[in-house]
Formats: C-alpha cells, structure tokens, sequence
C-alpha cells in the first residue's frame, strides 16, 4: 500500500519532531516557567497548575495541565462562580498571552498531546459528537490547530469541528510548520481570545448541523 507524504510525516515523524521541540521549548522557557509560577501562586494563590482529564488520540483520558487563571469563588450554595467572575484581570493576561498554555510542554513531551493538532476539549463532550466531529481524536489533541489560528474561541463549535476535520485529512509538515507561525502570530495579535457570548468560550451543547462535516 502507498504511503503518501502526509502519511509518512503523520507515522513517523510528528511523533519525535514533537518530542524534541518541546524538549527544548521547556528548556529554553524554563525561566519563563519559573517566573508564571511565582506569579500564579502569589496573585491566586495555590494550585498553580490547573489540571483536567481530556480526551485524547482514539479518546484516551489524560490529565491536561495549564497554568491556573481562575480563583475558586463559588456562591452562597456552594457552586463555582461563572468564568466571567472568576477569571482575573492577571488570568486574562495569561489567556491572552497564552502563557497559560506552557504546562501543556509536558503534556507534550509525555506523548498525550502534540505541538499542533485538534483542542483537548471535555469529556462530556465525548457523547455529543456526530460521527465526522468524532474523527478529532484520530490524532493527538495539540496545544495549537488549524481551528485556531483561524479565529480560536471566536468561532462557532460547528465551524471548529470542521477545521479539526480538515486538518486530519490534510495533516503534513508544511502545514504544521504555518499553523505554529500563524499560531505565534495570534499570540502577539492576541485575536480570538473569547467568544461573543461567554468570557472563554461557551459549552458544546451539541451539534446543530446533521450533514457531514
């Protein structure tokens, strides 16, 4: 059976070029690191990492980890505050930043996530996907994606599967190599941040389109 390009990249060479970047990103960050740190245990106090199980390559659960950028407030019954309350004027610094995202080096280096790839998005959004949107977890989640850099939280769910779904159909070298450029781009723009309707993005609640993605 022929291989096409893409299809060699994807088998055999995502996986190291993934393992060494990060590799020295942690490195190269780790003053970077350390500082974020310090700060998130100082202005919000500790944990300093924010850690949740996500779905993974073939839904594998894994524990994703991300700088914390909410307090723990939660209301006279007990309940966490909306994100919009929670979410500090420093945690929007790190969001908009994406210094937030760094932990995710780890999660990388450990083989749960890649460089570029569909969002690890939540588990219970597990049962809601229709049969294109599930195709996202036939590659490694990534700390960036195509979704991404073409308008990250600032689009639909609907318009955000069917990038995923483009981007693993046309995974290739090239392609991961502009998605990390305009992925740097973003950050320093700082575009796309939140959506029209939520301070972060709102929940999935379900596809609404019944066609194929």
């Amino acid at each position: 059976m022929t291989v096409s390009k893409g299809g060699i990249y994807k088998r055999f060479f995502k996986r190291p070029m993934d393992f060494m970047l990060s590799l020295v990103a942690i490195i190269v960050l780790s003053p970077v690191l350390l500082v974020v740190a310090i700060l998130v245990r100082t202005k919000l106090g500790s944990p300093v990492l924010f850690k949740q199980e996500r779905p993974g390559l073939k839904e594998e659960i894994f524990l994703m980890y991300k700088f914390r950028t909410m307090t723990d407030r939660k209301d006279s019954e007990g309940k966490l505050l909306p994100d919009s309350i929670r979410l500090t004027k420093f945690g929007r610094i790190l969001r908009s930043t994406s210094l937030d995202e760094l932990p995710g080096l780890f999660n990388i280096l450990n083989g749960d996530m890649s460089i570029i790839g569909p969002r690890p998005l939540l588990v219970q959004y597990l049962p809601l996907y229709n049969e294109q949107q599930k195709h996202r977890h036939d590659v490694r989640p990534g700390l960036s994606g195509l979704a991404q850099v073409s308008g990250r939280n600032a689009i639909s769910w609907e318009d955000k599967f069917k990038l995923d779904v483009k981007y693993i159909k046309e995974v290739s070298f090239i392609g991961d190599c502009k998605i990390i450029f305009l992925t740097l781009k973003k950050v320093f723009v700082r575009e796309g941040i939140s959506s029209e309707t939520a301070a972060t993005m709102e929940y999935f609640e379900g596809s609404k389109e019944t066609e194929d993605c």
